[in-house]
């Protein structure tokens, strides 16, 4: 029976986000998440540049790359037709750990023998198949383990998809709302927050600075042979940063470019932007690979990119990938948002 208990001290707070004049509503959950109302609204999904623009903007890039983004097109217009909680910062090591304890579920990582994915200074990828820049899967890596140092404010890395599933069921089992992973389209809304550009920031690779934890210097040291991918900045981050540690998107979300990969609900397909219906869509019936969004720390900007689309397999697990939840409105529409540039938070 799902307790009610929680919901009397919900920590419901307003804002003023990025020195706009409206009020922003968060709420917080059992496990100390925090989630932003988002109105319903409609949204161009999807990008229609062409090989020649992008490679303008992104010379180091090899030129086939592309021609790989079918995928993307054509952009269509969505409809988002009901206000929804969308998490405010992916879900943290420390938040993971409590649904863990409470709930008693075994992450597949750990409950299948077969481990995660981990960075060690000393692992070669010439040495494997298939020349992943992580070793795995090693039992020795897990969520509790990436390779690298995390603190409970970082997000939790080593997730399946089925494990970002279990989380939603255990939390809407406990609190009696329904929590889930975004659709594509509700994550691709949400991160533009009313922008057209290729990243909530702006056009320029460079403003993802102000916003994102992507593959830049601090990185760059320990992947020398990337460096000319890098983002030209050093961020002080070559691995995972706390949540919330840059600056927030006009709608208050952040990290929607970099840190962790993000799961959504949606299977792939590379056809579905040409058949997908206006109104919440919801991605193909079927497939064999669930989306991810976002990119990560380790992620050059190209892939950044707020309409770029990426796969796995839903019991993939590794050390970029990661999670952000939503809940269900049952309250009414939420008060619009308008859309400001995101200022550099205090660091």
């Amino acid at each position: 029976m799902a307790s009610r208990a929680w919901t009397s001290a919900l920590a419901l707070c307003w804002i003023i986000s990025l020195g706009t004049a409206h009020a922003q509503q968060v709420e917080r959950n059992s496990l100390g998440m925090a989630f932003v109302k988002l109105p319903a609204g409609e949204f161009l999904m999807g990008s229609d540049e062409s090989p020649e623009a992008l490679a303008r903007a992104y010379p180091q890039m090899p030129p086939e790359r592309f021609t790989q983004l079918a995928d993307e097109q054509p952009v269509h217009r969505v409809r988002i037709t009901h206000a929804f909680w969308m998490g405010q910062h992916e879900v943290t090591v420390g938040q993971f750990r409590r649904f863990l304890e409470r709930s008693g579920y075994v992450p597949e990582s750990v409950a299948d023998g077969t481990g995660g994915y981990g960075w060690r200074a000393d692992y070669d990828p010439a040495t494997t198949k298939r020349g992943d820049a992580f070793e795995g899967r090693d039992v020795r890596y897990s969520w509790r383990n990436p390779g690298f140092a995390q603190g409970d404010d970082h997000p939790v890395v080593n997730v399946t998809w089925n494990d970002a599933q279990a989380l939603a069921a255990w939390l809407s089992r406990t609190e009696g709302k329904h929590y889930r992973l975004p659709t594509e389209a509700e994550w691709e809304y949400a991160c533009r927050a009313g922008t057209r550009t290729r990243y909530s920031s702006g056009d320029d690779p460079a403003s993802l600075a102000r916003v994102a934890n992507v593959f830049d210097a601090s990185s760059a040291r320990f992947w020398p042979k990337w460096q000319a991918m890098a983002l030209p900045v050093d961020d002080g981050f070559a691995f995972t940063a706390p949540v919330g540690s840059f600056a927030p998107n006009a709608w208050g979300l952040y990290d929607m470019h970099g840190n962790a990969w993000e799961w959504v609900a949606d299977w792939h397909a590379d056809d579905y932007y040409a058949r997908s219906p206006v109104d919440d869509p919801q991605g193909p019936a079927d497939g064999d690979v669930r989306v991810r969004r976002g990119g990560s720390w380790h992620t050059w900007p190209f892939y950044a990119r707020a309409s770029y689309r990426n796969w796995n397999a839903p019991d993939t697990r590794y050390t970029l990938v990661g999670i952000r939840l939503v809940r269900d409105d049952d309250s009414g529409a939420a008060p619009p948002l308008s859309v400001a540039p995101p200022a550099a938070p205090a660091r």
